[in-house]
């Protein structure tokens, strides 16, 4: 007696696979939906989407360590550096400055009328800014070198009026907690 690589029952499903495809080709063939459009725009959600994505608006968030003694030292630096700069932006929409007392963060909210505009700026571009930055902040705050406000968080955030065709609703557990 021989061994088999498969068993008996098994041996006639090889041929399924094939069977399936010519199956479904029929049935898009019947259906009248097998046109060359069709087959290009089953690719062209994932591309629409993403050229969508690059054209909506996007929020950057940043989270610094800002000790309560270098608050004023912060803004200074902030004021003489990213302000003007950003000003200068395509796309740059506002700049928010919050600061929680508490956990000695500072926090930057940054509105962009493009992600893609937001990520045209060189990266280059950002470090001479940041080294502008810094050079202040350890001006203003008496810290003779590093970053007196190092970076402890980045995100990007997207506007839910834009990501969304419904009008926007916070979650039930953010409903409780604004309360």
């Amino acid at each position: 007696m021989s061994v088999q690589p498969w068993p008996r029952w098994r041996q006639g499903w090889t041929g399924l696979p094939k069977v399936l495809a010519l199956g479904l080709l029929l049935l898009v063939l019947l259906t009248g939906h097998a046109t060359p459009a069709v087959a290009t725009t089953a690719l062209a959600p994932a591309k629409a989407e993403a050229e969508l994505a690059a054209e909506a608006p996007v929020v950057e968030l940043l989270r610094l360590g800002v000790p309560a003694a270098d608050y004023g030292a912060w803004l200074k630096a902030e004021k003489g550096s990213w302000e003007p700069w950003l000003a200068e932006q395509p796309g740059f929409l506002e700049r928010q400055l919050l600061w929680d007392r508490q956990r000695q963060e500072g926090t930057l909210l940054i509105r962009w009328a493009s992600r893609a505009q937001w990520k045209a700026i060189s990266e280059v571009e950002v470090a001479r800014v940041q080294d502008e930055f810094e050079t202040l902040a350890r001006r203003y705050s008496g810290q003779a070198s590093g970053n007196p406000f190092p970076l402890l968080a980045e995100a990007e955030l997207e506007p839910l009026a834009a990501s969304t065709s419904q009008p926007a609703t916070p979650a039930p557990e953010t409903q409780a907690l604004a309360r």
